[in-house]
């Protein structure tokens, strides 16, 4: 493949369209140079075992006594190549020549909609389950440009299929990383407000289940697949497209096979950075969610905290942290001032009676804080984060995404609100966090025409709820330009500061003229009358 080209004498007419629809990915330059790696130079084929092996994982290390899901996938992992090739690569008796090689990663990672996407992750899972020996009710009826899904998944197999994309996320950042080379070791994060929120949203009827039950993933109950279909497509709408990073690292930054190492994963042992995140509102698990959601830089941004390779640059992203800067909005400014870029705020509260237990939600804004009366920004989301997970992005029908108000005055008959907040509308907030960060307020969706319905936390009424606030984070988004901007912001501050704050005595001539006179004077009698002299 090394040393054909479409411009060339001889190329087949089918040759030239899977190039060309491999070049509309991008990838082509990159798929030059991985054939004739995993090709035999006599059959110009890549043999079935050769290409099984690019795409099988190794996972050492996961056993846990706290999750029996990471006990099967071993055995499923070892099945995976072969379930891929299957599904997507043709061979005839010499293995995937050139033509099928291209196309099949064109089936893979071309473009598409979401939902085929989806169901060519659903295809992949149900096949590698079957050939490991693990029972999961999926059906699928293939048409020509289609492929519907039918039968059912139990939130134990949901589990494992989100578990498996997580790693796939991690295997492909580590191959780009490390020119080709998978190495080293990940945690597996606590995903289990993403099956609760697929038990919530597919489950017929009230379950009546507790979400804050961490063993929720080992319930007895079966979501319709069609349901779970939806609801990826609503909550994360991106997922089937960690499948899709996976297959694109592992071919199109293939090194020699000799050079290659198999990927590790391990949950059993958590590495410092998972220390730090267990004081964090933004866990790796929470992080991942919520990038399931975004495209493009930001995306990025947020992945950093769903795999941190640098600790000190995602600590740089955690602009403000409430257990560490003090609560409050002088507090709260002084941390994001100046940082003009995508923000997202996490909240953690309790309902105030005593049968209440503590929730997280969140809200995201493509631009930084201001000090303003009014609503403002241009786009945003809400989460719902734990013990729940789901996304609440823009409806598209009004625009008051975030309000951010320190100073109120108090002549006017009806004061704005101080605080921040988000959707609704002036003293009818969907979120409100009052200027102390003591307590927040969420009202029913129905006051909202910004971001999409739904509840903020679990069994969330029609009435307004008040919560007594235990901590709040504001990570920035923005990348290093964001940083600077900020950095520079705070610095010009800090020397205006100081310079109001300066007094140079040698415009005094005498003690009379000086400034502590002055002062000693007024507190000795605070009410005589002081005469300016001309």
């Amino acid at each position: 493949m090394g040393h054909s080209s479409s411009t060339e004498q001889g190329v087949s007419p089918e040759l030239r369209q899977v190039q060309s629809l491999a070049a509309s990915t991008g990838a082509l330059p990159s798929l030059h140079k991985s054939f004739p790696l995993l090709s035999n130079p006599q059959t110009q084929s890549i043999p079935l075992a050769s290409l099984q092996k690019c795409f099988d994982l190794t996972c050492a290390n996961v056993e846990s006594d706290r999750d029996v899901v990471l006990k099967e996938l071993p055995l499923l992992f070892t099945h995976l190549g072969s379930a891929i090739v299957e599904l997507f690569f043709v061979a005839d008796k010499n293995g995937v020549n050139e033509v099928e090689f291209l196309r099949g990663y064109t089936n893979i990672c071309g473009r598409a909609v979401a939902s085929t996407l989806l169901n060519n992750l659903f295809r992949v899972f149900s096949v590698a389950c079957s050939k490991a020996g693990l029972q999961v009710d999926l059906q699928f009826e293939l048409f020509d440009d289609n492929c519907k899904v039918s039968g059912a998944l139990s939130p134990h197999d949901v589990h494992m299929l989100l578990c498996i994309c997580w790693i796939f996320s991690c295997d492909s950042r580590m191959f780009r990383g490390n020119a080709g080379k998978s190495e080293g070791k990940f945690s597996i994060p606590d995903i289990s407000h993403l099956v609760s929120s697929a038990i919530e949203a597919c489950s017929e009827g009230d379950a009546g289940l507790d979400f804050w039950d961490s063993s929720v993933s080992e319930i007895d109950i079966q979501l319709p697949a069609a349901k779970i279909h939806l609801w990826a497509l609503k909550n994360v709408p991106h997922l089937a497209e960690c499948f899709q990073q996976f297959v694109h690292a592992r071919l199109c930054y293939l090194m020699a096979p000799e050079e290659k190492s198999e990927a590790s994963c391990s949950s059993a042992h958590e590495s410092s950075s998972s220390e730090i995140s267990k004081i964090r509102l933004l866990t790796p698990g929470r992080a991942w969610a919520i990038s399931l959601t975004l495209r493009g830089a930001i995306h990025e941004e947020m992945s950093k905290s769903c795999f941190p390779s640098d600790d000190y640059q995602t600590n740089k992203n955690l602009l403000y942290q409430s257990s560490v800067d003090g609560k409050g909005l002088n507090r709260f400014w002084s941390r994001v001032g100046g940082y003009n870029g995508p923000t997202l705020m996490l909240i953690s509260a309790c309902e105030q009676n005593s049968n209440a237990r503590p929730w997280i939600i969140g809200a995201l804004t493509n631009e930084g804080f201001e000090n303003k009366d009014i609503y403002y920004g241009n786009s945003g989301s809400l989460y719902a984060l734990s013990p729940v997970f789901h996304a609440f992005l823009s409806s598209g029908r009004e625009k008051n995404y975030v309000y951010s108000h320190s100073h109120g005055r108090a002549y006017e008959a009806k004061p704005k609100p101080v605080g921040v907040a988000f959707g609704g509308s002036l003293r009818n907030e969907r979120i409100l966090l009052d200027d102390d960060f003591a307590k927040v307020t969420v009202r029913h969706h129905a006051v909202d025409k910004t971001y999409q319905h739904g509840n903020l936390f679990p069994n969330q009424g029609f009435l307004p709820t008040e919560a007594s606030v235990f901590q709040v984070e504001i990570w920035g988004l923005g990348g290093r330009s964001a940083q600077e901007v900020q950095a520079s912001h705070q610095k010009r501050e800090e020397i205006f500061t100081d310079q109001r704050r300066k007094i140079d005595l040698k415009t005094f001539s005498n003690w009379e003229d000086s400034p502590e006179k002055m002062m000693m004077d007024m507190m000795s009698n605070p009410n005589a009358v002081r005469r300016e002299e001309r």
